[in-house]
């Protein structure tokens, strides 16, 4: 048997933060079992269905990493098949034409709710005459009369008794399918074996098995997992700020690392907390599934997005991260030279940064139009006898050729000796007018990023103003 596993999201314009895990999850097992991950975009809301909106949702799944198997389905499209299934069950006696108006069926169900059930159709047990042929009907599945068991794989084994559920409309009044209908019949046609999902999904579980067995259906395995909460314990909404996996995009964020901190928001495996994607899915399993919420945390996301952004190709992380790097400066006059210089400093800088947009803020000193604008600490470096300091310096810097870091940092060190001061001294008014005063490494590392024109050149500037 193929492992079949789906995401079903309806399109809202953005992948849902709690979506994108779901998806993640089902991603996860299929690619366990060597399975197939399907798409199906739940879009018979057509007013909300956009082509925008769909579109959203793949290109929140594809940032995300998450490949499906073959085209995305829509729901909207199979409503004929729908209709066939409805119709079927009628046949089978497992469902039924209702007459009922909107009024008598409202007057109905506050009898069931006053009566402590659910609400019941006089129709179900009742042919219709002639008198009804030209009148609208719904089509209604008949709901069983005994207690519903859901074996789920995070839930346990969970019950309803046959009073909770009412006879659940498959086809409205104009004809279209109804949510429940359309799902079983859409994972039965794709071969769906498993489907893992929020727990609010649950109670839709225990109809949706009433549908599976009325047509004589195999049930998929169900996983039904607690939803994200914020770090306030209340269920995640806008008011927690973002919620979609392109606004995590948007913050500066890698797809590698949301992947790997919402794999462990709501699955775990031992104590270990960092995943490549060949680790998750080696050990992706539903057992390892949680009970619990879980909660919504930034700060374990930007640690985790650390650690995949030090182990990031330095390349990648360049062409990411250049939007945050080219808006740092108004105009940037010489691209190439700038990409070169921020890849040469990418296996340090990435070591200090959380996000892509702290990766480029901790190159600034790379990109700093010059001349430089000295405040605070940068500019009392460069008072008093410091720029004197700088001329002598420069000489020393001006005859070096293996401008490497070893080499940079034995100079550096053996000019302040020759100074007879402490490298503080030689340090602060260099730093000052290498880098403006911005966040930078260590000094050798500095001028090897800049290049040997570059740094000489800055040097210059701080000598020609001290003159």
């Amino acid at each position: 048997m193929t492992i079949r596993t789906r995401f079903a999201p309806s399109p809202t314009g953005f992948l849902h933060i709690g979506g994108a895990r779901t998806a993640l999850f089902n991603w996860l097992f299929a690619k366990h079992h060597g399975g197939e991950f399907l798409l199906r975009i739940e879009d018979t809301d057509r007013k909300r269905s956009t082509q925008e909106a769909i579109d959203a949702i793949g290109e929140g799944l594809s940032w995300l990493g998450l490949d499906w198997t073959g085209e995305a389905i829509s729901q909207f499209a199979q409503a004929e098949r729908h209709v066939e299934v409805a119709n079927a069950l009628v046949e089978r006696g497992k469902a039924f034409r209702c007459y009922c108006t909107p009024e008598e069926v409202q007057e109905l169900r506050d009898q069931a709710f006053a009566d402590g059930r659910a609400l019941r159709s006089p129709w179900r047990d009742r042919d219709a005459g002639a008198d009804q042929a030209d009148k609208p009907f719904t089509v209604r599945f008949r709901a069983s009369d005994n207690d519903t068991v859901i074996e789920d794989e995070v839930q346990g084994t969970v019950k309803w008794a046959a009073k909770e559920f009412d006879d659940l409309i498959l086809l409205r009044s104009d004809g279209t399918p109804t949510y429940n209908l359309a799902v079983v019949v859409d994972d039965h046609d794709m071969g769906i074996t498993h489907i893992v999902r929020g727990d609010d999904h649950l109670v839709n579980a225990a109809r949706q098995g009433q549908i599976y067995d009325a047509m004589a259906w195999d049930r998929p395995v169900f996983a039904h997992i607690p939803l994200i909460h914020g770090d306030d314990g209340k269920k995640l909404s806008k008011r927690h700020g973002a919620l979609g996996a392109q606004d995590y995009r948007d913050m500066g964020y890698l797809p590698e690392g949301l992947r790997n901190y919402l794999l462990r928001l709501g699955w775990a495996h031992g104590d270990q907390e960092l995943f490549t994607d060949a680790e998750a899915i080696a050990a992706f399993d539903l057992g390892g599934l949680n009970k619990a919420p879980a909660r919504m945390d930034l700060s374990k996301l930007t640690h985790i997005n650390s650690h995949h952004i030090a182990h990031a190709d330095d390349a990648r992380l360049l062409e990411l991260s250049w939007s945050w790097i080219s808006g740092l400066e108004n105009r940037i006059a010489d691209e190439d030279t700038i990409k070169a210089r921020y890849l040469r400093a990418m296996p340090v800088l990435k070591t200090r940064a959380s996000t892509l947009d702290e990766l480029a803020q901790q190159g600034y000193f790379l990109i700093k139009s010059r001349p430089f604008e000295f405040s605070g600490k940068a500019a009392k470096a460069l008072k008093e006898d410091a720029r004197e300091r700088l001329n002598r310096l420069f000489i020393t810097l001006s005859d070096i050729t293996d401008w490497t870091e070893g080499v940079l940092s034995q100079a550096l060190q053996e000019f302040a000796d020759a100074e007879e001061v402490g490298f503080g001294k030689v340090g602060q008014p260099l730093r000052a007018a290498l880098t403006g005063g911005a966040p930078a490494p260590d000094l050798a590392q500095v001028m090897v990023f800049l290049g040997r024109d570059e740094a000489l050149d800055r040097i210059t500037d701080q000598m020609s103003q001290g003159s």
